[in-house]
């Protein structure tokens, strides 16, 4: 019965308040609820977080559009606390989604005001700024994972604090952490979940999941701080953030707004049963997360919850950008609304997502944002097609262009365009501008690229499929559009061919930091490559046309890729620069547009912006296994 009478109400649920669950001012704490078939609701309030001491119960009483509101004494501050709510069918003893705070293991939740648990001079913190999300170059990381080896030299370990080590180093005396970071060059570093989520024991420092498990949106995770019982969570998360932002790095959060990890034991399902998720027409829960239950993100009041979370995530954490997990399970006119919002206050925020469900959602073609579909709103996708053009598959054995398949130069013409497409070369694309893709050749899911190459390449030995992961690098950092690295790649990360690790426990999953003193070789690759990016604007051109204007294509050999940037592109420096990308076991020599002196700044060993050698002809020849960047002699000064 109540399943039919939300559909024929469901219009008229809606509160549009900005003061749902506490609120703080100098005389009262006050705390409000919103619960349409509540008939009655009680909070009560506990010494402890894991409800041994019960102090008192405050009963909350019905307000405005479905709400329900009590004021507190300040004498509760610093308290716990559990919401008892009366329905038609059932009495729920439970914390409310609109906590912000949260004792051990999120049993109870904890009353205090976030926005006074600050490190020193976070006022003065401010969200990292860019000109256009082609200047990031965003770095995948679990918090875990960065910190947690012995190898890493932090002390911290597994914890946010350890972002605030500024001086670590591994045991042969090379930089980790935060340090590591900057050296790298990367301009924003991706969390995986840090929201609150289910499936660790917060004081089981051994225990381990990726977090696409959520359960109070709202609230830090629990199991990255030092004590998970009080606030500390929230100030050492500021303070996290504040380390970043001082390196001058920007923090994106991965966020899971398709699926709740509980279902019938949620919070959102005992403040009103059957609201915020979607229905099956045979009256069973929709599953297009493929983990149980897909969130019905176009109800207005899930619709709010999700536009207020993102927004106070950017305004009490001050983070810089989000990535959406699953986001064609979220409607359009939410993602949209969201975005508008986000950017309205923070206009470098770096707003993307996986452009795919696990199931298809109920959800109509037009709600959803599938690739191509995101053009024009200020959202990125994940371009898997030219994830599958440089490398293969994801855990298979398929081999793709690094590995020298042949017949993929035109994807790969594609990918280097930022995937704009340009008709008139026959190049397709899904986005209106470059900052709608984000390209990657690895991510959290599937095998590790390392791993992938050790797959699908098992007769060639080390240095072959070292040189393979360079031509990726190259490929990947000299396209246009926003490049995405998974942490570790940049020393040939491993978890040993596991696929999907996302409760395989630290020894797989952790960052092993003793490898970048082993590739240092492909460490110092891969930051000469980002330096080189980052300081030629080339590399970064913002609109269709502009790449239209200054991207030629040249007829390079068989099985190959080669192209130019003219005419100082996007104000770069350098008048021409060629790429050239040899993907086979055979040198290749590549005819250039015009004969001159060219100045090599990227080969098969070296990368940067620094030339390696010089040459005066209009060829080159380029190793096997290798990409290559060159720019004209004109504007090198004292040659």
């Amino acid at each position: 019965m109540l399943k039919v009478k939300l559909k024929r109400e469901v219009g008229k649920l809606y509160y549009s308040g900005d003061d749902l669950g506490f609120s703080f001012d100098s005389e009262n704490i006050h705390y409000r609820i919103w619960s349409p078939p509540a008939q009655a609701a009680s909070i009560e309030i506990y010494e402890d977080d894991q409800g041994k001491n019960k102090i008192e119960e405050f009963k909350l009483e019905r307000s405005i559009s479905d709400t329900w509101k009590v004021d507190l004494p300040l004498s509760v501050y610093g308290k716990y606390y559990r919401l008892r709510l009366n329905t038609p069918r059932e009495e729920f003893n439970f914390v409310d989604p609109w906590t912000k705070a949260v004792g051990t293991n999120s049993k109870y939740g904890l009353i205090v005001d976030p926005s006074k648990v600050n490190p020193p001079t976070w006022k003065d913190d401010k969200h990292i700024t860019i000109e256009d999300p082609v200047d990031a170059v965003i770095y995948e990381l679990h918090v875990k994972d960065f910190s947690i080896s012995k190898e890493s030299g932090m002390r911290n370990r597994g914890k946010y604090t350890a972002f605030t080590e500024r001086h670590s180093v591994n045991q042969e005396g090379m930089l980790t952490g935060i340090a590591h970071l900057k050296e790298l060059g990367i301009t924003h570093v991706h969390l995986l979940p840090v929201f609150d989520f289910c499936t660790v024991d917060d004081l089981d420092q051994k225990d381990y999941n990726w977090g696409y498990d959520p359960l109070y949106y709202m609230v830090p995770e629990g199991s990255y701080s030092t004590n998970p019982s009080n606030e500390s969570r929230i100030y050492e998360f500021k303070k996290m953030v504040k380390t970043l932002h001082s390196y001058g790095i920007g923090v994106i959060m991965d966020v899971v707004y398709n699926h709740t990890y509980q279902t019938k034991d949620s919070p959102f399902q005992k403040i009103f049963p059957n609201y915020f998720y979607r229905f099956t027409e045979d009256g069973e829960f929709a599953n297009a997360s493929g983990c149980g239950n897909e969130i019905a993100t176009e109800r207005e009041m899930m619709r709010k919850f999700i536009i207020d979370s993102l927004l106070y995530w950017s305004r009490e954490y001050h983070i810089d950008g989000f990535r959406f997990d699953l986001m064609s399970a979220i409607d359009r006119e939410t993602m949209v609304l969201a975005t508008e919002k986000l950017k309205r206050e923070n206009p470098s925020a770096l707003i993307y997502g996986e452009p795919w469900t696990a199931l298809e959602p109920q959800l109509s073609n037009y709600q959803q944002i599938r690739k191509g579909d995101q053009r024009g709103t200020g959202i990125s996708v994940f371009n898997d097609d030219y994830r599958q053009a440089i490398k293969g598959d994801n855990d298979g054995f398929e081999k793709g262009f690094i590995q020298g398949k042949i017949g993929l130069e035109r994807q790969i013409n594609e990918g280097i365009i930022g995937s704009v497409g340009l008709a008139e070369r026959r190049l397709h694309g899904f986005a209106h501008y470059p900052s709608e893709t984000i390209n990657y050749v690895a991510s959290h899911d599937n095998l590790t690229l390392w791993d992938k190459l050790a797959r699908c390449c098992p007769g060639a030995d080390e240095e072959e499929r070292k040189k393979m992961q360079k031509l990726a690098m190259v490929t990947l950092l000299t396209s246009q559009g926003v490049p995405f690295i998974l942490a570790g790649t940049e020393f040939l990360r491993t978890k040993f061919g596991d696929h999907n690790s996302y409760n395989s426990g630290i020894d797989i999953n952790e960052l092993k930091w003793e490898r970048k003193t082993t590739y240092r070789d492909h460490f110092n690759y891969v930051k000469g490559l980002i330096n080189l990016r980052s300081h030629h604007p080339a590399f970064r051109m913002k609109t269709r046309e502009a790449i239209r204007e200054n991207i030629e294509f040249i007829s390079s050999p068989f099985g190959t890729v080669g192209y130019g940037i003219y005419n100082n592109a996007n104000e770069d420096a350098w008048e021409k620069i060629l790429v050239l990308l040899n993907p086979s076991h055979e040198w290749k020599q590549f005819f250039l547009p015009e004969h001159g002196t060219w100045a090599i700044v990227v080969d098969e060993k070296t990368a940067g912006t620094e030339p390696i050698r010089f040459f005066h002809s209009d060829e080159v020849v380029v190793p096997p296994i290798t990409g290559m960047v060159v720019y004209s002699e004109d504007l090198v000064t004292g040659y």
